[in-house]
C-alpha cells in the first residue's frame, strides 16, 4: 500500500515534510488515515470546561474542516453545549494508531450558522433525527422506556413529514490557534511540530518528544 503524503517509511518526520498552512497539513494526515483504513478517522476526543474550571472530555465525530476551521454538531443543551456556552474554547485530539499519528487542536469556539446546522441535519438518517428530539442528552432519565417514549412521541409528530431540526440541536466551529502534529517512533523520540496562529500568520516549530 503506498505510504501517506507527509509520512516516512521510517515514521520520521521533518520540517520539510510540513505544508506551510496546518489546515491543509491536517487534510494530508487525514486523506492518510483514511487510505490506510484507520477505524473511524473522523473520530476526534473533545475537551471543554465550563465556567467552574472543571473540564470534561468526550469522542465526537468531525462533519467538516475548512479554512475557518473544525466542525461538529450536537445537542446545544448536553453538558458540552452548557460549557461550550460559558466557555467557548475547546480542545481537539485525533489519534490514528496504524499510522502512530496524533494531531492536537487548541481554539475557539463558534456556532455554525442556523443554514449549516439546517443542511447537515437534513442530510442525517430519519432515525437519528426523531433520536435529536427524544433525548434531552445529558440529562438525568428514569431509564431506557423514556427515551423509547421520547422517540415514538416524535414519530407521531412527524408522521407525515419531514423531521425538522430541534432549535436546541446544531453545530460548533473549533477555531484553531494552536496544532501540533505528532509523529510516533522508535525509543520514545517522537517527532512533533507546532503550529501557533499568530498576527504574520502561523509559526512552526519542532518541540522536544
Amino acid at each position: 500500500m503506498r505510504a501517506p503524503s507527509g509520512f516516512h517509511a521510517d515514521r520520521t518526520l521533518e520540517r520539510d515534510d510540513l505544508h506551510d498552512d496546518p489546515i491543509e497539513q491536517f487534510r494530508r494526515w487525514f486523506d492518510g488515515a483514511v487510505e490506510t483504513g484507520e477505524p473511524l478517522p473522523n473520530g476526534m476526543a473533545l475537551a471543554t470546561t465550563g465556567a467552574d474550571g472543571r473540564p470534561s472530555v468526550r469522542h465526537v465525530l468531525l462533519r467538516g474542516v475548512d479554512d475557518r476551521g473544525f466542525t461538529f454538531f450536537t445537542n446545544r443543551e448536553s453538558r458540552k453545549g452548557r460549557q461550550l456556552g460559558e466557555n467557548p474554547h475547546a480542545a481537539l485530539v485525533f489519534l490514528w494508531k496504524e499510522l502512530d499519528q496524533q494531531i492536537e487542536i487548541d481554539g475557539d469556539v463558534e456556532r455554525t450558522t442556523e443554514e449549516e446546522s439546517d443542511a447537515y441535519f437534513a442530510g442525517r438518517p430519519r432515525e437519528a433525527k426523531l433520536g435529536a428530539w427524544a433525548s434531552p442528552q445529558s440529562a438525568v432519565i428514569a431509564g431506557r422506556d423514556d427515551l423509547l417514549r421520547g422517540v415514538a412521541d416524535a414519530e407521531a409528530r412527524f408522521a407525515d413529514t419531514e423531521v425538522e431540526r430541534p432549535s436546541h440541536w446544531g453545530g460548533y466551529r473549533v477555531i484553531p490557534v494552536r496544532i501540533e502534529f505528532w509523529q510516533g517512533h522508535e525509543h520514545r523520540l517522537h517527532d512533533r511540530f507546532v503550529y501557533t496562529r499568530g498576527d504574520a500568520g502561523w509559526r512552526i516549530d519542532r518541540l522536544a518528544p
